[in-house]
């Protein structure tokens, strides 16, 4: 199966052409956060999220933490996936579920520890993906993505066994490491940010240096079998 591959913290139609041509299947548009990279007015998420072609999805990066007012987000902002970035109450998950069944929501997972693995059974219900992220959502500034730094692909990988929903792979990606990334953990999908850009924009060669190395990795893990 093919790797799908999702390229976050675009910040304009420039970046989302480059992302689209260089052939990603998803973008990521971050609003508001409390730290990390990326983010952009909601207003210019809805502009991007209006002019992208289909088949190419978009992804809302909200911190809101209710139904209403992650609905409200979604509603402003027109995306074709909301993308729940913190712990939030799976109450408020299956909620929003119900206020918006047409919209599509993925929930992150910030993987510290193998405890991970016990949010699944609270979120699957209510989420149509998880992402899995290297995030600190308890630290005094949560940190809720954009880290650039790796976590313990093996619990990503038990985290991918376990769950009855596609999962993405998310956390300080590149080019080097991608390979064995998806040869441990065996993801739906990637999310890049960080490590295809060079002083905070999208870097084109980065970008496909990073497509190639996944598409050698797919084919090699087909091979395997």
């Amino acid at each position: 199966m093919r790797t799908r591959i999702k390229i976050c913290c675009i910040a304009s139609i420039d970046e989302a052409q480059l992302a689209i041509a260089a052939g990603a299947d998803a973008l990521g548009l971050v609003a508001a956060m409390p730290s990390g990279p990326g983010p952009i007015p909601d207003a210019r998420i809805a502009q991007i999220a209006a002019w992208t072609p289909p088949p190419v999805a978009t992804f809302l990066l909200t911190s809101e933490t209710t139904a209403q007012a992650i609905a409200g987000h979604v509603r402003a902002t027109q995306p074709s996936t909301v993308q729940i970035v913190g712990h939030v109450d799976p109450g408020e998950v299956a909620e929003l579920a119900r206020l918006l069944p047409h919209v599509r929501r993925v929930q992150v997972i910030h993987v510290e520890g193998p405890q991970a693995l016990d949010l699944i059974p609270a979120y699957a219900p209510h989420v149509h993906a998880f992402l899995l992220d290297s995030g600190r959502p308890g630290a005094a500034v949560p940190e809720l993505g954009g880290t650039g730094r790796t976590h313990d692909w093996s619990v990503s990988a038990r985290f991918v066994r376990a769950s009855p929903r596609p999962v993405f792979l998310a956390g300080g990606l590149d080019a080097a490491n991608v390979m064995e990334a998806l040869r441990q953990v065996r993801p739906y999908g990637i999310d890049l940010c960080s490590r295809v850009r060079t002083d905070g924009k999208l870097d084109v060669m980065k970008l496909a240096l990073l497509m190639a190395a996944v598409r050698d990795a797919d084919a090699a893990l087909y091979a395997e079998g």
